[in-house]
């Protein structure tokens, strides 16, 4: 007699869920790729100051996830396998959305996101029948792990704050969905992962794209704002829609975003031009978050050769969220900013004195010299922006990055988990009354640093690369611990006296994760 066993975290099976296709050859292409993007890899990254490529095999989520994680796939003898209780919680699934809609296979059709919404929730369930077939102790355990390109996040996340909690809208057919009727119904989602997902819409010139009714021949109202508050069930009326509405915990949602915007060569090259600096060529950095979510930046344009899922840094940003032991989130704390002497003499006769800093950070982790996990840089146009009022009165802490450890990908004989980060801050070009200071500005970075952390069970260790040398981390962090979180900041800034200068803290926050 067989025993019952519930799945065992964090190995759910995964659900592929791809992105945009804008013409009918575009969703036919892509319903004759039986993985639809998921299986694709890379061979060259940019790497060097030139942005010349470099030479780098990335297998492909889907064979990386198979050789570091012994997932298989789950077609076998031309279908996928269907053989109720027999597939194993490990497995890879493609929700291939697009081919009812496609002329290869299906009506030749356009489809709204409410019924591509509606059509996960008969997959998820599809996946829930093969995993666990009728054991009811399997069923009670079971959940998938989400993973979206582009606009298949907005098709998770219209699943999570639509379907699952108002049921089949009308006019959509709902039989044999086990959804209540205008209640809330069991999603089964464990995590949520996007890659360039317009969480907050699409927006060219920095305007909405609109919504053109029946007109809108290749649906690009589903990044319109005001139609994606009506798909996504939003409860309020305006504003930014990046929001979870209470559907999902936002904490388990990792939001991972491009900035390279010049490699972006879809819609003719015409996307890249109206989007420009600060996007992936298609979607802005500020619209490809969810609100409240962990999040890393790597400078990758949307897709293509140097796109986001075909990437090196994607993957191990991907398989950290899923599989993960730990999560260190990091804030800096502005303490103190000096301006320079004749700056500060303004702004002491009261003159309106205005400037922005620009904040870099780039994550490295030990042994992987070809990716980052996180990235942003004032030379890529993706550095963070904070104004002179903004650090000085809100006193609010800059978030920069979230990011996870696994053992598994430790290379290293001793125990810690080692990772770096890179914080640069450049000195400002001031205003004084709404015009240039130029007298004392010298441009460039008025700090930089990379700090290495190494962490272990017990402790929390620490080292400046200007005192301690590159990768070394000899000083013990004093450890806050609260509600199973451990806290530590370190004092960074310029030297005592240094104008333009700052002073500040890298607070890191790790904790659990499973």
């Amino acid at each position: 007699m067989t025993t019952s066993t519930a799945m065992q975290p964090p190995y759910y099976p995964i659900i592929y869920v791809r992105g945009f296709a804008a013409t009918m050859s575009e969703i036919d292409e892509a319903t004759a790729d039986p993985y639809m993007g998921f299986n694709r890899g890379s061979t060259v990254l940019r790497q060097d100051h030139q942005r010349n490529p470099v030479s780098f095999i990335f297998e492909s989520p889907l064979l990386r996830l198979m050789k570091d994680h012994g997932y298989t796939d789950a077609f076998q003898r031309g279908d996928y396998l269907d053989a109720p209780g027999e597939v194993p919680a490990k497995s890879i699934w493609v929700f291939r959305y697009y081919e009812r809609a496609s002329n290869l296979l299906g009506s030749g059709e356009r489809v709204t996101m409410e019924q591509f919404a509606l059509d996960l929730r008969r997959f998820i369930l599809r996946v829930r029948d093969a995993t666990c077939g009728d054991d009811e102790v399997r069923k009670q355990s079971f959940k998938v792990n989400l993973v979206a390109h582009s606009m298949g996040g907005l098709i998770g996340r219209c699943y999570l704050q639509n379907i699952c909690r108002h049921g089949a809208p009308d006019g959509y057919d709902g039989t044999g969905l086990e959804l209540a009727d205008g209640s809330a119904s069991p999603h089964y989602v464990n995590k949520l992962f996007t890659y360039g997902t317009p969480h907050n819409g699409i927006d060219v010139l920095g305007i909405n794209v609109p919504d053109l009714g029946p007109i809108d021949k290749f649906h690009i109202a589903n990044f319109a704002r005001d139609r994606m508050r009506e798909y996504l069930k939003l409860s309020t009326k305006s504003g930014a829609v990046n929001t979870l509405d209470g559907a999902l915990d936002p904490d388990c949602c990792f939001s991972f975003i491009g900035s390279n915007y010049k490699d972006y060569d879809a819609f003719f090259k015409l996307s890249k031009q109206v989007t420009g600096p600060a996007s992936d060529g298609l979607v802005m950095m500020a619209n490809a978050y969810i609100e409240g979510s962990p999040r890393s930046v790597a400078h990758r344009s949307h897709s293509g050769y140097f796109g986001l899922v075909n990437s090196e840094s994607g993957y191990q940003n991907l398989r950290r969220f899923l599989f993960g032991s730990q999560r260190v989130t990091a804030r800096l704390h502005v303490q103190r900013l000096d301006l320079p002497p004749g700056v500060q003499e303004k702004f002491d006769n009261n003159a309106q004195v205005r400037g922005s800093y620009y904040f870099d950070t780039v994550t490295r982790v030990r042994a992987a010299p070809n990716y980052v996990l996180h990235e942003r840089r004032y030379e890529q146009a993706s550095a963070l922006l904070r104004s002179f009022n903004e650090l000085i009165n809100d006193q609010k802490p800059v978030y920069l990055f979230t990011g996870y450890l696994t053992e598994k990908a430790r290379h290293a004989a001793d125990q810690a988990l080692v990772f770096t980060i890179d914080v640069g801050v450049r000195a400002p070009l001031f205003e004084i009354n709404r015009k240039f200071w130029f007298n004392e500005h010298i441009e460039g970075f008025m700090y930089q640093e990379q700090i290495t952390l190494a962490i272990r069970a017990q402790t929390i260790r620490y080292g400046l690369s200007l005192q301690d040398g590159i990768g070394n981390a000899p000083h013990k962090a004093e450890i806050a611990e609260a509600h199973g979180q451990r806290r530590i900041k370190l004092p960074i800034g310029t030297a005592e006296g240094a104008c333009p200068g700052f002073r500040g803290a890298l607070e890191l926050i790790v904790d659990p994760w499973q």
